[in-house]
C-alpha cells in the first residue's frame, strides 16, 4: 500500500480483559469513529500488519476493540504502541467546503496580495473554531480557520491556501 495514502487515526494502548481486546488511543472525532474503518494497517519501526474489526464500542474515555487474530490477551499485549492506519479511501467523499485536517496539512499558506506565511503543520481544535498552525522558517502562526472570513480559499489540487491575514500577525 502507498505511504501517501495512508492516514494514522490511532494507536493500540493496552489490553482491555483476557480474550484479546485492545484498548485504542483514537484520533478519529467521535473517538468511537475508529470502529467504522477496517481492515487497520498497523505499524511499528519496519513491521506492518493488516487486521480486521471485528467490534468494538467506546468505553469510558476510551475505546475497545475485538480484531481478528487476537485471540488472547498475549497477542494483544504485543502489539501495544502500534499505530493505526487506514487507508485514505476509506474515508467518506466530503462535501464541497468540507475538509479533512489531513488534506490541509501541507498546503501553502498565502495572503490574498500573495505574501508567503508557511505551512499548514496542523490544526488545533478549541472551543470556538480549529485553528490552523502555519509555520515558516521563522515564525509559527496561529490563524483561526474561519472559512470565507479568514480562509478565503483552498485549493487542494496546487496545495495552497488563500488567507485574509496580517503577515505581520
Amino acid at each position: 500500500m502507498s505511504e501517501i495514502a495512508l492516514l494514522n487515526v490511532g494507536e493500540i494502548s493496552g489490553v482491555f480483559g483476557i480474550k484479546g481486546w485492545v484498548k485504542i488511543y483514537s484520533l478519529t472525532e467521535p473517538r468511537e469513529n475508529i470502529l467504522n474503518y477496517s481492515p487497520w494497517i498497523l505499524k511499528k519501526d519496519n513491521e506492518t500488519t493488516q487486521v480486521n474489526v471485528l467490534s468494538g464500542q467506546r468505553q469510558g474515555k476510551t475505546v475497545v476493540a475485538c480484531l481478528e487474530t487476537f485471540t488472547d490477551r498475549d497477542i494483544a499485549a504485543s502489539y501495544s504502541g502500534w499505530e493505526i492506519f487506514i487507508n485514505k479511501s476509506q474515508l467518506p467523499e466530503t462535501i464541497e467546503g468540507e475538509y479533512y485536517w489531513a488534506d490541509l496539512v501541507g498546503l501553502k499558506v498565502e495572503t490574498e496580495t500573495g505574501v508567503a506565511l508557511g505551512i499548514v503543520d496542523y490544526l488545533l481544535e478549541t472551543g470556538a473554531n480549529d485553528v490552523l498552525v502555519v509555520k515558516d522558517n521563522e515564525t509559527e502562526r496561529l490563524i483561526p480557520f474561519l472559512q470565507e472570513r479568514i480562509v478565503k480559499n483552498i485549493n487542494l489540487e496546487s496545495k495552497l491556501m488563500i488567507v485574509d491575514w496580517d503577515p505581520d500577525f
